[in-house]
């Protein structure tokens, strides 16, 4: 399976930090990244200093549009924008494609494959649950960034793991949490 994964800077990058581990090390699965510019000062500010050049995933500019992930023709199966912006999931929501994560969005929409979108930001106003709204009825999957607690978390990560494990379910890669640490 060929998965998308668009970073934006919303607060929250240790999610996508989780998903690219389970990646590294499965063998069945591909990942290919985009990053918003904000999204790596995020990164750095979130989690450290950031180098995409040690990551064993091909990564595509935001800025551009003559990569496969642009285009209807393409052979990715589905996309993961973690964590989303609201100001991402508004231009999504609305047709917008003024970067490479929003074009391949609405790529995935258009061809009728898989997109989740994980917002990260709350309390939610009117405007987000709108554009959440329009998301869902044009088949997007929208999944907040919201953990369990049925596994009795202990740590931080234990939470981290519980809201990868259902953005990974939600593109058909099954994922038990309770069995499955991607740091471990």
């Amino acid at each position: 399976m060929k998965i998308l994964l668009g970073i934006t800077g919303a607060s929250g990058a240790i999610y996508a930090e989780k998903i690219m581990d389970y990646f590294a090390k499965s063998k069945e699965h591909e990942l290919y990244l985009i990053f918003t510019k904000t999204a790596l000062k995020v990164w750095e500010y979130e989690i450290g200093n950031f180098d995409g050049n040690d990551m064993p995933f091909q990564k595509y500019d935001i800025d551009d549009f003559f990569t496969p992930a642009a285009s209807g023709s393409s052979d990715f199966d589905a996309m993961i924008v973690c964590p989303c912006s609201m100001g991402t999931m508004a231009k999504i929501a609305n047709g917008i494609a003024d970067n490479l994560i929003i074009r391949a969005a609405d790529v995935m929409l258009k061809e009728n494959k898989k997109l989740v979108i994980v917002p990260r930001e709350m309390p939610y106003n009117l405007i987000h649950i709108e554009n959440m709204k329009k998301l869902t009825e044009a088949g997007a999957k929208i999944c907040p960034a919201s953990p369990s607690f049925y596994q009795k978390p202990k740590t931080i990560d234990d939470l981290i793991v519980s809201v990868v494990q259902k953005v990974l379910n939600l593109v058909d890669i099954k994922i038990n949490a309770i069995n499955w640490n991607p740091t471990k």
